[in-house]
């Protein structure tokens, strides 16, 4: 297991049950939110607030705020979801979704990339709803797009650190149970937060890049 864990999106949902499954793990865990919870703040995590992921200026606050020289994993999994119909299109909320889910884990990952090292992993959070071949409902123009998009960054950062040594798992963690689901779903944020922590744990330079179902499922583009 490995030994820190920096975790994005932790307050609660996914993010908190990762923190939670890390903790029991006994690897040293950093908690990443703009605002934590009750919940996370009975887990014994190093919290660091103030971290809106949809701010350019978030590369510079995290670099000055977290206390490690090196990250064994990053979990990108603060994301925002949005629901968009052609013909009425809110185009400031898909701007806002792309901000988040798209650019938000891009500026997280620059700002950690000095403290990355060979053997780390980086897992994206992202959505079988940003597979273009598996749309066959249309609408939810925001999400569809920005994470389609994250996607897309994900695979050329798996290229790009490849030769570091680094290598990227692209996550889609099911249909949980959470706030942004209106707690509807066929899975419990616990059990998507194991299955994600598998996916990582068989993650390797071999499979890096990979578009992975939570359940271990690859998922087509």
């Amino acid at each position: 297991m490995s030994s820190r864990v920096v975790i994005t999106g932790a307050n609660r949902g996914i993010g908190l049950e990762l923190c939670r499954h890390y903790c029991q793990q006994g690897t040293e865990v950093y908690a990443l939110c703009r605002h934590s919870s009750d919940e996370l703040n009975k887990l014994p995590v190093t919290l660091i607030e103030g971290i809106d992921i949809g701010q350019p200026d978030v590369i510079e606050r995290l670099k000055n705020a977290l206390p490690v020289e090196s990250i064994d994993i990053l979990i990108n999994n603060a994301g925002c979801w949005s629901d968009e119909t052609l013909g009425s299109l809110d185009y400031a909320s898909i701007e806002r979704s792309f901000s988040i889910n798209t650019l938000g884990p891009l500026r997280i990952t620059e700002a950690c990339l000095d403290k990355l090292h060979s053997g780390s992993k980086i897992a994206m959070i992202t959505s079988r709803m940003g597979s273009i071949a598996d749309n066959g409902s249309g609408g939810r123009y925001g999400y569809r797009i920005s994470k389609a998009g994250l996607n897309a960054a994900s695979v050329s950062l798996a290229l790009d650190l490849k030769p570091r040594e680094i290598a990227v798992a692209i996550i889609h963690p099911g249909y949980v149970q959470t706030d942004m689901t209106s707690h509807h779903g066929n899975v419990t944020p616990d059990q998507s937060a194991a299955q994600i922590a598998q996916r990582i744990a068989e993650l390797d330079l071999n499979n890096s890049g990979s578009f992975w179902h939570a359940n271990g499922e690859q998922l087509p583009w």
